[in-house]
């Protein structure tokens, strides 16, 4: 499968999340992209922590690729004083990894509820209060938050914010430079509230990152890795895609898949046939 039959304007706007194909070092992801005329990437700290970030920067940018978002910072719902000032420390050098990788974006996983605690509201309120530590920062360097909802499923663990209206709840706090939402169907595709939320995000200018990745069943033990690949679940990419669209939404279309079965096969395969789907199932 090649993508070099593709027309360039119908991949003008994807972008492959690093983790789509995690099995690609950052040199093997590069040189793919370029070779399948995809011109954005999606990355994560921890491969480009570990390649070097300046590095890693220099090796996208002198290949003319995009960098669309930075994943991940957040993990913000600590009670405890030290825990709280060691999860501020590393967003903020979150933020600046996201400002010399070059993108604007940096996604926020929230965190989850901490040991023993059932509160939900109070987990939320110290999300907000970090926000309000962080905006300030990550827009003095040029960067937005993007706070993601994730599925309820990974509420009590890894996410207390679960639909965009509470995303939403705690952007709107700050200002839209400083902190916004993403939108990932795999989370929100259930929630029959998220297209007004969505309309909602566009009219304030906070819709800051688009992420696609389908719902297969049943989901593999663990639930984490069972994104499934676009096309084979339940979720309408194309109406979703109308959607932010219609809110006002022009920025990358990421693909982002967490999943074994990818992950075990040849990743510059998974990501030629990762295009030739968003081809068929999301481009209109």
């Amino acid at each position: 499968m090649s993508g070099t039959s593709t027309a360039p304007e119908r991949l003008s706007r994807l972008s492959v999340n690093q983790m789509t194909v995690r099995q690609l070092d950052l040199p093997d992801l590069v040189d793919a992209c370029l070779a399948l005329g995809v011109r954005g990437v999606g990355l994560w700290r921890e491969p480009v922590r570990a390649y070097g970030v300046d590095a890693a920067a220099r090796l996208v940018r002198e290949a003319g690729l995009t960098v669309t978002t930075l994943c991940r910072g957040g993990f913000l719902t600590a009670t405890d004083p030290s825990e709280r000032a060691r999860a501020l420390d590393d967003n903020r050098r979150a933020v600046d990894e996201a400002a010399a990788l070059g993108t604007d974006t940096l996604v926020l996983v929230s965190g989850g509820l901490p040991a023993g605690s059932k509160d939900l509201r109070g987990a939320r309120e110290r999300i907000a209060d970090a926000l309000g530590e962080l905006g300030p920062y990550a827009a003095g360097h040029g960067v937005r938050l993007a706070v993601e909802p994730l599925h309820p499923m990974y509420a009590a663990d890894r996410c207390v914010v679960s639909t965009l209206t509470q995303a939403l709840d705690l952007a709107e706090r700050f200002p839209a430079e400083q902190v916004g939402v993403t939108v990932d169907t795999y989370h929100v595709w259930w929630d029959d509230t998220a297209p007004e939320q969505i309309a909602r995000a566009g009219a304030g200018g906070r819709l800051h990152a688009f992420q696609l990745a389908d719902w297969t069943t049943p989901l593999p033990e663990g639930v984490l890795n069972g994104r499934g690949r676009l096309g084979d679940g339940s979720v309408d990419l194309r109406e979703w895609t109308a959607r932010v669209e219609a809110a006002g939404y022009t920025g990358p279309i990421e693909v982002e898949l967490f999943n074994d079965e990818l992950w075990a096969r040849d990743g510059r395969e998974v990501l030629a046939e990762t295009v030739a789907r968003f081809v068929e199932h999301v481009v209109r």
